[in-house]
């Protein structure tokens, strides 16, 4: 496995890694990277992959000046490699919401992790970042996304994922067709009350780049993506609700 370095904003790197055995076609395991004063690393990988994804961020600028870790839920593929970045980089901290440090980070990490509260703001020098609490969205109590209010980047996790090892970045593409066929597959999204107004939250902030971390990025019309998405889930509980 390789994992390319693709900048798809200002300062905001992809970091890809398509593994062919999880699933037919291949899925991509995104990690993205914010270059400013203080970098910020989104989405850690998982523990195995620490290797490539850390050769990856070299390839941007020196580990060492990594200050901020964090991700969208606790899950392997997502902070898996939490430790091993914290001993490569002794002046990084894991920053993730007090709800999930609390329940599992302020345990698994081997320092202490800094609290982010919902509809935060944080400024990394160069790129000024919003947190918002997504709970179960798309799954996960303790889920987040992170919001680039400089470039306008929405990282918004396992949302819009699809599979195969396409481009690193697509422009006004079909994001629903093929977000669907996955949940088909993996039925991974927990689908309640709060899912669509979760979306249209987001949609709200009129993001203008869509990072997933399981497909390409998205440039276009994010927010109608968005919108688009949280139909289709809307649609799919009314009909399981009727059953």
């Amino acid at each position: 496995m390789q994992t390319s370095v693709h900048e798809i904003a200002e300062g905001v790197h992809r970091l890809s890694t398509c593994v062919p055995e999880a699933a037919p076609g291949g899925l991509t395991f995104n990690q993205y990277l914010i270059d400013a004063d203080e970098p910020l690393l989104f989405h850690l990988g998982p523990r195995r992959m620490f290797p490539l994804v850390a050769e990856a961020v070299g390839k941007v600028l020196p580990i060492e000046r990594l200050r901020w870790l964090s991700f969208g839920h606790v899950e392997s593929d997502e902070c898996g490699a939490m430790n091993s970045w914290l001993d490569a980089v002794p002046g990084a901290e894991v920053v993730f919401n007090e709800l999930g440090c609390q329940v599992s980070v302020a345990d698994l990490a081997d320092r202490p992790p800094r609290n982010m509260i919902d509809d935060g703001t944080y400024e990394l020098g160069g790129h000024h970042m919003r947190a918002l609490l997504t709970p179960h969205v798309p799954h996960g109590w303790d889920a987040q996304v992170l919001f680039d209010e400089t470039t306008r980047t929405l990282f918004c996790g396992d949302l819009f994922t699809q599979l195969g090892d396409g481009p690193a970045m697509v422009h006004d593409a079909d994001l629903i067709g093929p977000a669907m066929a996955t949940e088909d597959m993996f039925g991974a999204t927990a689908l309640t009350a709060s899912t669509a107004p979760t979306l249209r939250r987001l949609a709200d902030l009129e993001p203008r780049t869509l990072a997933l971390m399981h497909g390409p990025a998205f440039a276009g019309d994010c927010a109608g993506a968005l919108r688009d998405l949280a139909d289709a889930y809307e649609a799919r509980l009314a009909v399981g609700s009727a059953v």
